[in-house]
């Protein structure tokens, strides 16, 4: 991992994000983007490689091809179709499973065998398909899973406590969608529980307004894209991060989207979880002490994914 490289499949809104806020961040050494549209990775490329000049690094920024892969640390995918009016999510799921069929197969031809990090949504469905794709060891496949949720989370909880938003230990768990969740029983301010920060503060705070925090994370998306028509800043930042995990060797705690195997009696599912991040992907599961409620809405969230995910026709 001298030379970190990454090749980026997919230079839409949210690969691009993730392409400049690599660029600010000095992510990698070398980053390759890979489009369908050929023209527009080229273009992308040349944007970036203008602002070399203003930015700390020395990153070589090129438009390539699938045989760029060989040598790559990190292929992350951003690629994927978008929902077509009257489209139903497993219509989406079915093409979108193509997409992923035309992009991986080409990958492991050309001989990767490093990570393979997924944004592209509905991101645990998707990861779970490149990881039965690949062969992969599962902890070689990541999702980007709850990691801007828990993000969303810690903004927002800081808002309303008045309190750095760093110092926020909260997590988003589950499907990253409609069925995700926080589980304020495993939720710090610093080393003390929400719950008790709420309970000697009766008059300044309330668990009614941590449901509606929660509310807020889990449509913030919907707002988003009303607004601005999709989101991509927030998810750009959030790829970034868990690239910089793997690269610096962090061990970092990061709610990714891996698959589970046995922990709180799940398996296969790929759903979002807190993970030790490292150089080799995940390192390992954190299984949280959730509460029975929690754990219900937990194991109704990987049901939802497992049911959506059995009716699709996943080439291996």
């Amino acid at each position: 991992m001298d030379q970190r490289k990454v090749v980026l499949v997919g230079t839409g809104m949210v690969g691009m994000s993730f392409a400049y806020a690599s660029l600010n961040q000095n992510a990698c050494d070398e980053l390759v983007l890979i489009d369908l549209n050929k023209e527009r990775a080229i273009g992308e490329a040349m944007d970036l490689n203008h602002g070399l000049a203003f930015s700390r690094t020395a990153m070589k920024i090129y438009a390539g091809e699938y045989s760029d892969c060989k040598d790559a640390d990190i292929v992350v995918i951003c690629a994927g179709v978008n929902q077509k009016e009257g489209e139903s999510r497993l219509e989406l799921l079915s093409r979108n499973a193509k997409v992923f069929e035309s992009i991986i197969h080409p990958v492991l031809e050309n001989g990767f065998c490093g990570i393979f990090l997924v944004a592209t949504n509905p991101v645990d469905i998707m990861t779970r398909i490149t990881y039965d794709m690949s062969g992969f060891e599962w902890n070689k496949v990541i999702g980007t899973g709850t990691t801007l949720d828990t993000a969303r989370l810690r903004y927002l909880a800081g808002d309303y406590f008045q309190i750095d938003a760093r110092n926020i230990h909260g997590y988003v768990i589950g499907e990253h969608g409609d069925s995700e969740f926080v589980p304020w029983s495993q939720a710090l301010i610093a080393t003390k529980p929400i719950y008790d920060v709420i309970k000697d503060n009766k008059d300044k705070f309330s668990l009614s307004e941590l449901e509606e925090i929660a509310t807020q994370v889990r449509t913030s998306a919907q707002q988003i894209i009303k607004a601005k028509g999709a989101t991509y800043y927030g998810i750009g930042m959030a790829i970034v991060r868990i690239v910089n995990a793997i690269f610096q060797n962090e061990n970092s705690v990061l709610t990714v989207s891996s698959k589970m195997n046995g922990e709180y009696g799940l398996n296969d599912v790929f759903i979002g979880n807190p993970c030790i991040i490292n150089r080799n992907g995940v390192r390992s599961l954190l299984e949280l002490s959730l509460q029975r409620d929690e754990f219900s809405k937990l194991r109704d969230s990987a049901t939802v994914l497992n049911e959506c995910y059995a009716q699709l026709d996943v080439k291996k």
